[in-house]
């Protein structure tokens, strides 16, 4: 009875996941026995959109107190929670921008939807993750995914190049990670993370060098994950590559994964000793968003921009990271969710104004959008204002928190560099909101037909984003719960 009782938790705890393996499988056998004759094709994305609601109905539910699942490698907390809500939401949006966008470039398959979903459970492991291996585990099943929706425009040579990019790096970037965790393995004899951190405690600190250097090929390996400098060389050729909206999908979820396992494994199993890769963080922190800042003023491409300003907000996410205080942890789970509204509805704005075989890619072609589109243009200067941190919207309130963490634990300078660069970054995105006003348009604005997805989803974000910044508290809140376990 106690094994019946265990196994049934077991599988409960996985639920979520569960749902989304099932509805992705469920695509694929929709896609494989309709007709392309007589459109069920278009029933993909109305069961995708189903079983991403299911899912997050099933997180809902779940227990907000912190519960081991499959011999502790699995955890159920607040923070797995809310991280699983955060990759729902990214994903739902994905799948509103890609509907009208996937039948336009001829990609319309039940995989794209079906990795989509596989994407997310590898995240939610990684958020879950009580050990090491199944941190692994998920980044491996989320990577794999987006390797090759990256390179699902198969007849376009750019997206075949974006994703043997990604593929190779992504590749030497996890061989890093999983000799990290052999070298903690060999160092602890545990892979598991409050096993770890009881080890490190029983030694009075990190005494052996092994350790160490396990504890760097880790920050090697996520580095990669959320395109810190210098593993970031390969965010501006992939963003470009891929579909526009899976650019979307890969600049927001995977950046949060990486995130997640990032907090849980330096927080939990490294707590201790946070002086000791604290100056390692800082340096990158600085060099990030330091380098994103400054090259994406030079960009005359707008999803390049977007790879570059990516990288910067990794930066400042990175602050929090240094900051190691629970104002920087909640500030960093509600950063990320306020980032979704902003990205995935820029890239959205994109999609809508492109066709087949000519996106609107280059940010001179935004003169003019003003008066051509106004609610498009007031949408978009909505979303740059947001990342730019100018109040009252949600970038500004996330911002704030993090730099304030900084300026609690110590760090003004990290806080003051952390300022100066999105100062800097005002110029960039206001510079898009200058050409679609104050610009004659560079070419013609064909007329737009809008699917009531993608409207939807530049709804949902415009209101996310205002929400967000003027509204903050009761999600701040929700964050700070979320960051108790980590303490």
């Amino acid at each position: 009875m106690t094994n019946v009782s265990i196994m049934t938790f077991n599988i409960l705890s996985i639920l979520p996941i569960l749902i989304l393996a099932g509805f992705g499988m469920i695509v694929l056998l929709i896609d494989v026995l309709s007709s392309r004759k007589f459109g069920e094709k278009n029933l993909l994305a109305y069961v995708s959109l189903i079983g991403i609601v299911i899912a997050g109905i099933s997180v809902r539910n779940s227990t907000g107190t912190a519960l081991f699942s499959f011999h502790e490698t699995f955890t159920i907390d607040n923070y797995s929670i809310f991280f699983n809500f955060i990759f729902l939401l990214c994903t739902g949006l994905t799948i509103l921008i890609s509907h009208s966008y996937i039948k336009r470039e001829e990609i319309n398959h039940g995989e794209y939807y079906a990795l989509l979903m596989f994407s997310t459970i590898g995240m939610m492991l990684m958020a879950s993750g009580a050990d090491l291996l199944n941190i692994y585990v998920g980044l491996e099943v989320m990577s794999i995914s987006i390797y090759i929706l990256t390179g699902f425009k198969r007849s376009k040579l750019i997206s075949n190049e974006a994703s043997l990019k990604y593929f190779l790096l992504g590749a030497f970037a996890t061989g890093f990670l999983l000799y990290g965790i052999a070298v903690i393995y060999g160092s602890t004899g545990t892979i598991n993370l409050n096993q770890i951190a009881s080890f490190i405690a029983s030694k009075g600190g990190i005494s052996d060098p092994l350790l160490l250097m396990g504890m760097g090929l880790i920050i090697i390996g996520l580095g990669f994950k959320v395109a810190s400098v210098p593993f970031h060389a390969w965010v501006p050729d992939v963003y470009e590559g891929a579909p526009t909206a899976i650019t979307a999908f890969m600049s927001v979820g995977p950046k949060a994964a990486g995130f997640a396992a990032f907090l849980r494994i330096f927080m939990t199993a490294f707590g201790s000793t946070h002086y000791e890769w604290q100056k390692i963080i800082f340096i990158l922190a600085v060099l990030t968003m330091t380098l994103g800042n400054v090259v994406a003023i030079a960009q005359t491409n707008i999803k390049r921009m977007l790879a570059y300003s990516s990288i910067a907000h990794a930066g400042y996410l990175l602050i929090a990271l240094v900051s190691a205080n629970s104002m920087g942890i909640s500030g960093t789970l509600f950063y990320l969710l306020a980032y979704i509204f902003m990205n995935v509805g820029a890239f959205a704005i994109v999609i809508v104004l492109s066709h087949k075989n000519d996106e609107f890619i280059q940010i001179n072609d935004y003169a003019g959008l003003g008066f051509k589109h106004p609610l498009l243009a007031i949408a978009m200067t909505i979303f740059m204002f947001s990342m730019a941190g100018v109040p009252p919207m949600a970038g500004f309130v996330g911002k704030f928190y993090i730099f304030s963490a900084a300026i609690k634990s110590g760090y003004v300078v990290l806080a003051i560099i952390g300022v100066i660069n999105s100062v800097i970054s005002v110029y960039y995105y206001l510079r898009i909101t200058v050409i679609m006003y104050m610009k004659e348009p560079a070419r013609e604005f064909t007329p737009l037909t809008l699917s009531p997805f993608i409207v939807a989803a530049i709804v949902i974000s415009v209101i996310g984003t205002l929400q967000l910044g003027i509204f903050p508290s009761k999600v701040i809140e929700m964050a700070q719960q979320a960051t108790l376990i980590l303490k």
